[in-house]
């Protein structure tokens, strides 16, 4: 059975390009950076032409590049290490409802440090207002996080003004940039932002390699402490193969951006177009400020795992917002924070394109996932008239 890719927010495959890029630092150039011989400086140069080129794709300085193991610990590393930077300023700092965990979680462990979260409510598009960020902020207001494109709903935040709403009061901003750099125009000078998280793997490189910007001058204590790597602010060996991949893979997105964006948009719209013509599926996110190659709904009366499972079966893969943990369904707090009742989000699909997909993959899930939606509906007990029907309410399109 063929197989049809549509979960590119969780991972993209590697470019065979990268792949090729890699290859050499596995084998016969596999020495420790560190070293000062000939091994050593072969890696330590590569990895500086790698820094380079993710450095060029986001208009960064190459020394503001701090490469990581994923996204993640970028996110990590710029919550903890801005906030232990400047606790004797301030202890007060601010994250949107759409963020990753990595930075919710960090947001928590702060909190029982000592400091003092404010959660950005969101409208029912996901957008987070410049105006709530002005009235969170404090005079002990020291860092604002908020993401720059959100990989569950797709939608593109209204980062630059936030920002300058931010530098009003000289408050530092960083920003969650996985799902964005690579796939949009990211440029630090423009969005004006003081920290950028990047993971590779979301631009056809690499796993276990991310990045995260800083801006020149700005002091940040580091996350992991030992070696004198990555300027003394990131310890430990580097991964040198996966650093390689990743500066590989952020020049050919760097070539090739406009070309993707263009190839993937029309996909996307299809999907979007034909699908919302649904009975009781309904568009999640914004429809025109979202990443190019993401599509997302809410369909009523039905569980996302039950559409996940009978789309696997038919070689279709993608992903739902809706978790199963300890044999209880719940609904994903991003949908929830955007006013998405609890039964409508516990169904919820995401489709994310990649160069890969093709408009005969489009055509098979354009046949196959209204028909999954008709049986599933057959046997729900809340389509037929029973129970609560607490998704009775549109998430973005009321028909």
């Amino acid at each position: 059975m063929k197989k049809y890719y549509f979960d590119h927010v969780a991972t993209n495959p590697l470019h065979p390009d990268v792949l090729e890029a890699m290859m050499p630092y596995f084998k016969e150039e596999f020495g420790n950076p560190l070293s000062i011989y000939e091994y050593g400086s072969k890696a330590k140069n590569a990895i500086e032409e790698a820094r380079e080129k993710v450095a060029a794709l986001i208009n960064s300085k190459p020394a503001e590049i701090i490469f990581t193991a994923n996204g993640a610990e970028a996110n990590n590393f710029a919550l903890r290490g801005i906030a232990l930077a400047k606790q004797n300023e301030g202890k007060h700092i601010i994250v949107s409802r759409m963020e990753h965990h990595s930075i919710l979680n960090s947001a928590r462990f702060l909190e029982k440090s000592g400091f003092v979260v404010t959660y950005l409510p969101v409208d029912k598009k996901g957008f987070v207002s410049p105006d709530a960020v002005r009235k969170a902020i404090t005079k002990e207001t020291v860092l604002i996080s908020v993401t720059h494109g959100s990989s569950e709903v797709g939608t593109i935040e209204p980062l630059k003004e936030i920002v300058k709403v931010a530098k009003e009061k000289k408050i530092i901003v960083h920003t969650d940039a996985v799902a964005t750099t690579g796939n949009i125009p990211v440029d630090v000078k423009d969005l004006g932002v003081d920290l950028l998280s990047i993971a590779a793997h979301q631009f056809y490189g690499p796993k276990g390699a991310g990045a995260l910007y800083v801006k020149q001058g700005m002091r940040i204590v580091p996350l992991i402490y030992g070696g004198i790597q990555e300027s003394g602010r990131r310890a430990g060996t580097e991964n040198v193969p996966a650093i390689v991949g990743m500066g590989k893979a952020a020049e050919m997105a760097k070539a090739e951006l406009q070309m993707r964006m263009d190839y993937l948009k029309p996909l996307r719209d299809r999907i979007i177009n034909t699908l919302t013509e649904e009975k009781n599926v309904f568009l999640t996110g914004d429809r025109e400020n979202r990443l190019p190659g993401h599509v997302s709904f809410c369909v009523e009366f039905i569980e996302g795992e039950a559409m996940l499972l009978l789309l696997a079966a038919k070689g279709i893969f993608s992903a739902s917002g809706s978790a199963c943990s300890s044999k209880a369904l719940k609904a994903s707090p991003v949908l929830l924070a955007m006013g998405v009742p609890a039964g409508l989000a516990q169904g919820s699909i995401v489709f994310s394109l990649g160069m890969g997909n093709t408009s005969e993959d489009i055509d098979y899930l354009l046949k196959e996932f209204p028909a999954v939606i008709s049986r599933l509906r057959e046997i729900s007990p809340f389509a037929q008239g029973w129970g609560d029907k607490d998704g009775g309410e549109s998430c973005t399109v009321k028909k």
